[in-house]
């Protein structure tokens, strides 16, 4: 790793005001790239971070976002795929409001944010879309079932992306991370009736013994981002504490 391994290049990064896009950020700025921020609501970021004001649910926004990122920073060669929404219940207590939320977000809104920065993407050297899956993409887990549906659909786009652009030289990857303790699980966790032991519920599941922190998340989406990482495309990295693949006694 080089604190100049990102010199020179713009990433785009989707809800990354705060959680696991704010880290991602931070880590490309240190890395030495540009970075513009869009999020519903940026706030105030600090130097190398542009904000800009984005909903992913609304076509017109992500375009008028994408385009103004591009203009205001020379181009776009990464796109981060970070902004995303959880979802509490079973297919019984789900409404077909909150399926169809759930899927505009985390699913479309990654087709949204990626097909407009596609004409930017195209024009680089090193372009590299990222898109943030989870374990709940292969791994049943208690009542997340439009949570866990949007995810597998991440899963699958980032294949099919893969193979739609590889022959452009655009390369496209995602993360699937644990349980990560940002304010969105936070969030998550007030659906239940019992807080604080879904919490230690949550530590336990991985077989580390605790979350994912954001660090390590935004540290794998380096890695998938960085153009010493050419020859990695249509892959799935997972950072979830040995979850998917670990059994540990205990």
């Amino acid at each position: 790793m080089s604190a100049a391994e990102f010199e020179g290049l713009v990433a785009l990064v989707t809800g990354g005001g705060s959680g696991i896009g704010f880290a991602a950020a931070e880590e490309f700025v240190r890395r030495g790239a540009r970075v513009a921020v869009l999020d519903i609501n940026p706030g105030e970021l600090p130097e190398g971070m542009t904000g800009f004001r984005a909903d992913v649910s609304d076509r017109a926004s992500v375009d008028a976002a994408v385009a103004a990122a591009a203009e205001a920073l020379g181009g776009i060669d990464i796109v981060v795929n970070n902004a995303g929404i959880s979802c509490v219940g079973t297919v019984e207590e789900t409404s077909d409001e909150d399926w169809a939320r759930v899927l505009n977000i985390n699913v479309v809104g990654i087709a949204r944010v990626s097909a407009a920065a596609l004409p930017w993407l195209r024009r680089s050297e090193h372009a590299a879309i990222v898109n943030l899956a989870s374990i709940a993409s292969l791994n049943g887990l208690p009542q997340r079932a439009a949570y866990a549906a949007s995810k597998g659909a991440v899963m699958a786009l980032t294949f099919a992306m893969a193979t739609d652009h590889v022959a452009e030289g655009i390369r496209v990857n995602c993360v699937s991370p644990g349980t990560v303790s940002t304010a969105f699980v936070d969030r998550m966790l007030q659906g239940f009736d019992d807080p604080v032991a879904e919490r230690a519920a949550l530590d336990a599941r991985q077989a580390t013994g605790r979350m994912v922190t954001p660090q390590e998340v935004a540290g794998a989406i380096m890695y998938l981002a960085s153009p010493q990482s050419g020859s990695t495309t249509g892959s799935m990295l997972d950072v979830d504490g040995g979850v998917t693949h670990i059994r540990a006694r205990r």
